[in-house]
């Protein structure tokens, strides 16, 4: 019998690879296949533009060719063993490629995890908003520019407990995932509680784009990995009620 995988594809190389190992350690572990990390080290534009140019592309032989440098052990995986496919990349509405319709093409065409696309993940405006958080301060009304400087805003700005993304423990993903997911639900329902259904990766980018970047050129900050899990298990595994051990299958 093939042996099945989980590819998780990264835009970075570094921050997305402390958080999911990190996240490892609590969530996942229910699920007999391997997960699997490829690093695409560069923004979700320059993926946009690749399969642009060739409509006949397979996207997982693409990426297959684009992390052989950063995973060896994709090299013997075949398309058929990868039972999910995922991608977490930034807004980045400050790179030169940045195109908001190009984000929205991609977003409506990688939309299913099990699909050749998989299901694309987007963090606003970038990864460190796992971190934005910070206590008497409402993250409903937390709105940031995309730019460069936005790593060392969050710096100044979240609790001192989530500053070490490899250090967080159950209580701080559950901190994480509620104020997402609470944030995710504002931004599309304009209510700041939990959601009583999951909340789509395009909804998300629609109401960004409608609410905060047509009119103030910003986003609010939500991050995509506390939306990948409430997608993941459903929004009744992470209700308040449910929060006292860890996620079982």
């Amino acid at each position: 019998m093939n042996k099945n995988y989980i590819l998780v594809v990264f835009e970075g190389l570094l921050t997305e690879k402390i958080i999911f190992n990190n996240l490892k350690k609590y969530f996942l572990n229910e699920n007999s296949n391997t997960i699997v990390y490829g690093f695409h080290c560069g923004e979700i534009y320059s993926l946009y533009n690749k399969l642009e140019k060739d409509e006949d592309l397979e996207l997982f032989a693409l990426l297959k060719e684009k992390l052989k440098d950063t995973n060896k052990e994709l090299e013997n995986i075949k398309r058929n063993q990868v039972s999910e496919l995922y991608l977490f990349f930034d807004y980045d509405g400050h790179a030169r490629s940045a195109n908001d319709e190009k984000l929205k093409y991609m977003l409506q065409l990688f939309n299913d995890e099990t699909s050749d696309y998989g299901k694309l993940y987007i963090s606003y405006p970038m990864v460190e908003a796992i971190k934005h958080l910070k206590d008497n301060v409402d993250f409903k009304n937390t709105i940031e520019e995309s730019k460069k400087i936005y790593k060392s805003i969050v710096a100044q700005n979240c609790n001192n407990n989530l500053q070490h993304l490899d250090k967080l423990t159950f209580d701080d993903w559950s901190f994480i995932i509620n104020e997402n997911s609470k944030k995710a639900n504002f931004i599309v329902n304009n209510a700041f509680t939990f959601p009583t259904k999951i909340i789509e990766q395009l909804e998300i980018f629609d109401n960004q784009k409608t609410k905060y970047l047509d009119v103030a050129n910003k986003v609010s900050v939500l991050s995509a990995f506390p939306i990948f899990l409430l997608d993941y298990y459903g929004v009744d595994k992470f209700k308040l009620t449910n929060r006292k051990k860890k996620i079982e299958s």
